[in-house]
Parts: C-alpha cells; sequence; structure tokens
C-alpha cells in the first residue's frame, strides 16, 4: 500500500538554504518509511517557498509525488476558520484506504492547526495516523521520525485509569456505601456524568429521608474536587423562609431599608458566589421568593433590599424537593418557569423500600458512622443481626422515615448496647418501638385526612370507620373516577357478584359521612 503523507508547508522551519533540519523535506529521507505522496498545505504567500520545497524533495527522493494545495488562511490562529477549511479539504479529497495508508504530519503549522488535526484523525473524518518529527540530536545521523497511533482501544490500562476514577467518584457519591441496587446505581453513574461536566441545576425529588441533603453535599464535593467550583456550599432551607424576613435572608438588605445599625446582610445568594446554593425543599418557598430566585439564576443579578444597585452573583443550583414539582405547578403553587429552570436535570431518589437489597451495606455503613461518633467499637449478636435485617427487608416493613428513620433506629440501638454488643431482645425491642411510631404516625395523617373534609364532625366517628373512611378518601383522590375507585377499593368481594355496581356502593358508602364525589376528585 502506499503511504500518503499530508502537512502543512512550514513556513519559517522548511525556509533556507543553509537550515541543518528541514521538516517537510526530512519526511522523505528514512529507509524505514517512503512517502509515495506528498500533500502540501500552504497559503498563496508563501506560494514561492512551496515550489522550493516541492523541487528539493523531487532531488532528495525522486519517486515522491508532490502536490501542492493553497489554502489561504486570514487567521492561521483562528480556531473556527482553521478547522473549517481542514474539514472542508477532508470531505473532498476522497479517501482510498484499500489502496493508500493516510498520515498526517503534525510537526509544521500553527499550534491551532495541531489540534485541528488531532480532532480531525480521533473523529476517523481523516482516517489517518500522526506523524511527529524533530531536529536530529548531537550524536543522531538522521531527523526524529514518530508515528502516532489514536487507536485507544490498544491502550487497555490508560482505559482502566479512565474508568477506574469514574468508580472512584461514583462511590464517592454513594458515601462509600457499596449498594447493589440498579436503580439507584444507574441514577448515581448519571450524575456523576452530569455534576463533572455541566453546570446547570440539579433537580433531587424523593420521599423525606432519602438522602436528597447527603447526594447534595456530595456532589458539591465532587464539583470542587473537579474543580468546577471554588466556593462553599450553601445551605437554604426554603421550609423556614416564611414571613417578612425570608426576602432579606435569600437577597440580602441594606441598613437603609430599616433605618437601624445592625440590619446590614449580606444574603444566601451573595455567600454561594462562586459556589454552590442548595435549595433544600424548594417546594415550600413562596410565589414572590420564586420570581427573584428564578432571575437571579438566569442573570446572576438582584436588588437586595433597600438597594437602588444591583449586585451580582454566579452559583451553581442543586435543590431538593419532597413534593411533585409538576403538580404543585399545575396546582399553581409553583412557578413553571421556575420548574422548567430547574428541570433541566431532574433525578428522583428511590425510597428504602425500594432498595431493599442495600440494607445490609447500610447497615454497616451506619455502624461504622455510630462507632465514629461514640468513639468505641459496636457490633450486633449474630441472632440480632440476622433479626434486624429480617425485619428491614421483610416488604411489610414501610420505612415511612427511610433511611432518616433506619438511621435513627440503628444509632439508638449503638447507643444502649451493653458494652458494645446488639443483643436480640435488644433488636425485638426496637422493632417494637418503630412499628408503635409508625402506627401513631399513620393514625395521626388519617385523622388529619379526615378532619379535613369534615371539620368537627370527625370527632363523632369511631376509631374503626376512621382508618376504613382515610383509606377511602386516598383512593378517591388518587382514581380518575367513581367507578374506577369502587373497582380498587371493592376488588374482591366484586368478583362474588353477578352484578358489579361498583360506583354505586361507593356512593352510598360515602353518603354516610355526608361526603360527595366531587367534593373529594376536586
Amino acid at each position: 500500500m502506499k503511504n500518503v503523507v499530508i502537512g502543512f508547508l512550514g513556513t519559517q522551519l522548511d525556509m533556507g538554504k543553509k537550515r541543518r533540519w528541514k521538516p517537510t523535506p526530512s519526511l522523505t529521507i528514512h529507509d524505514h518509511f517512503n512517502v509515495d505522496r506528498l500533500e502540501l498545505l500552504h497559503d498563496h504567500k508563501f506560494n514561492r517557498l512551496a515550489h522550493q520545497v516541492k523541487r528539493e524533495i523531487e532531488e532528495l527522493s525522486p519517486q515522491t509525488e508532490v502536490l501542492l494545495h493553497r489554502m489561504d488562511l486570514a487567521d492561521p490562529w483562528d480556531f473556527q476558520e482553521v478547522y473549517g477549511k481542514l474539514f472542508d479539504f477532508a470531505r473532498a479529497y476522497g479517501f482510498d484506504e484499500d489502496r493508500e495508508q493516510y498520515h498526517v504530519h503534525l510537526t509544521t503549522g500553527t499550534h491551532v492547526a495541531q489540534i485541528c488535526w488531532f480532532l480531525l484523525t480521533e473523529s476517523r473524518h481523516i482516517p489517518a495516523r500522526l506523524i511527529q518529527t524533530g531536529p536530529p540530536g548531537p550524536d543522531d545521523a538522521i531527523p526524529k521520525f514518530d508515528i502516532i497511533d489514536l487507536d485507544l482501544s490498544r491502550y487497555n490500562a490508560l482505559q482502566q485509569r479512565f474508568d477506574q476514577l469514574s468508580r472512584e467518584y461514583g462511590d464517592q457519591l454513594k458515601g462509600g456505601i457499596e449498594t447493589r441496587n440498579p436503580r439507584y446505581n444507574a441514577l448515581i453513574d448519571r450524575i456523576e456524568l452530569i455534576a463533572s461536566n455541566s453546570n446547570e441545576p440539579i433537580l433531587l425529588l424523593g420521599e423525606t429521608g432519602t438522602g436528597k441533603t447527603e447526594l447534595a453535599q456530595r456532589i458539591y464535593n465532587l464539583k470542587l474536587d473537579r474543580r468546577r467550583v471554588k466556593g462553599r456550599m450553601v445551605h437554604v432551607n426554603c421550609a423556614t423562609l416564611n414571613g417578612p424576613d425570608a426576602m432579606a435572608t435569600l437577597f440580602g438588605q441594606r441598613r437603609s431599608f430599616t433605618g437601624q445599625a445592625g440590619t446590614e446582610r449580606s444574603g444566601l445568594l451573595r455567600e454561594a458566589d462562586g459556589g454552590v446554593l442548595f435549595l433544600d425543599e424548594i417546594d415550600e418557598l413562596g410565589w414572590n421568593e420564586q420570581s427573584i430566585l428564578l432571575h437571579a439564576i438566569e442573570t446572576g443579578r438582584f436588588y437586595p433590599l433597600g438597594s437602588d444597585h444591583e449586585v451580582s452573583t454566579r452559583f451553581q443550583v442543586i435543590a431538593g424537593a419532597s413534593r411533585d414539582l409538576r403538580v404543585l405547578s399545575a396546582e399553581g403553587a409553583f412557578r413553571s418557569d421556575l420548574l422548567a429552570r430547574l428541570n433541566m436535570w431532574s433525578f428522583t431518589l428511590p425510597a428504602l423500600r425500594d432498595r431493599r437489597e442495600d440494607v445490609e451495606a447500610n447497615l454497616a455503613f451506619e455502624l461504622g458512622r455510630a462507632e465514629r461518633s461514640m468513639g468505641t467499637q459496636v457490633g450486633f449478636n449474630v441472632d440480632a443481626r440476622d433479626a434486624f435485617v429480617r425485619f428491614a427487608t421483610n416488604p411489610a416493613t414501610p420505612w415511612p422515615g427511610n433511611f432518616r428513620d433506619f438511621s435513627s433506629s440503628v444509632n439508638r440501638l449503638c447507643t444502649l448496647a451493653p458494652r458494645g454488643r446488639i443483643t436480640r431482645s435488644m433488636v425485638t425491642e426496637e422493632i417494637r418501638t418503630l412499628q408503635s411510631d409508625w402506627r401513631a404516625s399513620a393514625q395521626d395523617a388519617e385523622f388529619a385526612l379526615v378532619r379535613d373534609l369534615l371539620g368537627p364532625a370527625v370527632d363523632d366517628i369511631d376509631p374503626f370507620d376512621l382508618a376504613q373512611l382515610a383509606k377511602v378518601i386516598q383512593t378517591c383522590r388518587n382514581s380518575p373516577s367513581l367507578s374506577a375507585a369502587g373497582r380498587t377499593l371493592f376488588a374482591v368481594s366484586r368478583q362474588k357478584r353477578t352484578t358489579q355496581n361498583d360506583a354505586d356502593r361507593l356512593r352510598k358508602y360515602l353518603q354516610k359521612f355526608g361526603l360527595e364525589w366531587d367534593a373529594l376528585s376536586a
């Protein structure tokens, strides 16, 4: 196969008759590499030099065919111009890889040209290998000549380094916990990619206790390691931003606004300059604050209270929410334009009940954290550990507080462990405590749900009926029609009936408590 070399004319190095080494002519004097054709690119201002170099090559290597290509560049340091013209040259060339091997000479041309050559060959727009040449050393008879192969598949060790680094970043986001849940691991891999390469907002959704705050801190640490931020992370609990101080807390306040000494505030947005602003529970943020916050995120500018001058700040945003922001937006409780800005990268963290295969790994993590906090070694007796893991992984265990409940439970066991050993009886008592707390919380939630609809009349309902009515109300609110709710509630008994009028049965049940479908569905 023929060897074809493509390269720029060396407007400085190829010039002059007394030079010891000229990169372009020297290509043709290597016994181990025959140049059958040289495609030489040059500007019209160097037309004379190009023909001179062509004659020199014909004298050194008569078998080498030299083809001159005029390529005028208004600015050889303009990346867009150089890349565009080289790209057009490559598209029009007509490469024949069955008969010819192509090489690009990197030594000549500007640094911009060298970068463009690399990009075009790496992307296979030019199916070539790279040649780097250099002057001979003091004891060398011929100039230096190296071929660079861009086939990265040959460099397994390099690829393994990249893979190992990616795994380390993933482990950092998982807090060093060896999680097994496929959904969660895929989510972490994607967050690692986004956090490492994008400055756009990241929205973390999920139930209370799924780990949004901890993950936000780890994302910030990853961005800090990757040098995507320099400042600190400012944690804003939006649920506490209520009342007259909310705006001042977020956006700052000038003393002239109140006329009182000591009321000057920089504001949390200014404190996050150069870093990350973590807007925790953003679904609790007020409407006015949402509007000004959107402007600040998009422009980096806002007015502190009492100021006639805008201030500027640049920060990256991580937002967390326990409720579905799309539903809140549809209800008019959350600005749709702010949601669109935050929803560039959205991730929903799975609940603990959906990650039961990660219970044991999280148990080991919590034990280690408790040991570091208490300064003493703590462990389970074998039967106690088995009992706790069975309970924690049982599908009937609801974990309504998710990892927050789980962490508190392990911490209680570690604190109460005599001589650092958690016994079976301690686990049994802890399970009773959890179940009792969950039942009480569920009853409180049921009572609140029914009370919102019936008001004081809820006091006249028996506890048995209260639990049943709460279940009916929840089902109605999650169903598109009265019939659909009836089919769900009477799923077993309806199979034994010759006529299945689920809507009528449900309507009569609701009427016992003075309730109508329209009120529930609204």
